[in-house]
């Protein structure tokens, strides 16, 4: 099939070199606002490649008129739920980085779109498709663990980000952390229930004036009763850390903790720090990244249903979202009433 790139910048290039390699993808078109980056993205991998089944387009528009089967979008967060909307009205299968949209108003729009027109779409929460978390779902759904009752999860960076960046992202909590309330919601089939978070700016100005927190942490309750701890930091100077940790009475498993994971014990004969931690997302989640564009490109040549549909980027963000309300006024918020109040039933 003929697979249509949209964005040519950091992911976007990871997912040119993953598509242009998978048996399912004869052709690969690159577009991209800027048709100079597109250009060097496409030619450069088509040399790598040895042969012409990349090719640049002049503009993201030329994507869709080129009679591609399906789409990528690695472009910019705001453009996400237009391109989204496009690929549907168009019928075309498309993978979204995530988020649909950053408030709740405009995913549930844009999916409306999806569902209007039948077609398949997936949401890029690449943790469902690591080899560690996979395993860690085997092992709570198989009941290896027994019941679990406490689930902590960790996403920290290694540096932060841009400042230009920062007013763009959604915030801390819907760019980051919705991986771990994706991941627990996966890994659990439990649904979120209630939070109560909170988050801390005493790192650099940037953070406050873009009316954002470089740390923050969360308490969910799930609808059986575990109990969640999530946090995450823009700040940890140690390297690219994300875990999970999940406590059973019969077992406890933990994902993300190897011999790159950048901490250090204070045992005495207790491991050092790592001589290569993780330096950031594309390295830690590389095989993540390929397996899930394999998966949806054996979706869409298949047949099949999406392996991460839209509707599961609206319930982690409405997580995110009753986050951010029990953050700004400093109380528990259930997951219902911040649903409620961007008019989601």
């Amino acid at each position: 099939m003929r697979v249509g790139l949209l964005g040519a910048g950091r992911i976007g290039s990871f997912h040119a070199a993953v598509l242009a390699a998978l048996d399912e993808v004869d052709e690969l078109l690159v577009g991209d606002a800027d048709a100079g980056r597109a250009a060097e993205l496409a030619t450069g991998l088509a040399a790598r490649l040895g042969g012409a089944r990349v090719r640049p387009v002049p503009a993201v528009d030329d994507v869709f008129a080129s009679g591609v089967d399906a789409v990528v979008i690695a472009t910019a967060t705001a453009s996400h739920a237009g391109l989204i909307t496009r690929a549907a009205r168009a019928g075309l299968p498309a993978f979204c980085e995530k988020p649909v949209a950053l408030d709740v108003a405009g995913t549930a729009a844009a999916l409306r779109e999806v569902s209007a027109a039948g077609t398949l779409l997936q949401i890029g929460f690449q943790r469902r498709f690591d080899a560690g978390y996979r395993a860690a779902r085997e092992a709570l759904r198989s009941g290896r663990l027994g019941r679990v009752h406490t689930i902590r999860a960790v996403t920290s960076d290694a540096a932060p980000p841009p400042a230009e960046f920062l007013p763009l992202s959604g915030g801390l909590v819907r760019d980051c952390m919705v991986h771990d309330f994706d991941a627990v919601r996966w890994l659990t089939g439990r649904e979120v229930v209630e939070v109560f978070a909170r988050g801390s700016d005493a790192g650099a100005a940037m953070f406050r004036e873009a009316g954002d927190v470089d740390t923050a942490a969360a308490l969910l309750t799930l609808d059986d009763g575990t109990l969640v701890t999530a946090t995450a930091t823009r700040c940890n100077g140690a390297g690219y850390d994300v875990r999970m940790e999940l406590s059973g009475e019969l077992d406890q498993w933990a994902v993300g903790l190897d011999g790159r994971t950048p901490v250090t014990s204070a045992e005495p004969g207790g491991p050092a720090a790592p001589a290569r931690p993780w330096p950031d997302f594309l390295e830690r989640f590389e095989g993540a990244y390929r397996a899930e564009l394999a998966a949806f490109a054996g979706a869409v040549a298949g047949g099949g249903a999406s392996p991460c549909p839209g509707a599961e980027g609206l319930r982690a963000l409405l997580v995110a979202e009753a986050c951010e309300l029990s953050r700004r006024e400093n109380r528990p918020v259930r997951v219902a009433e911040a649903a409620a109040a961007a008019g989601i039933g």
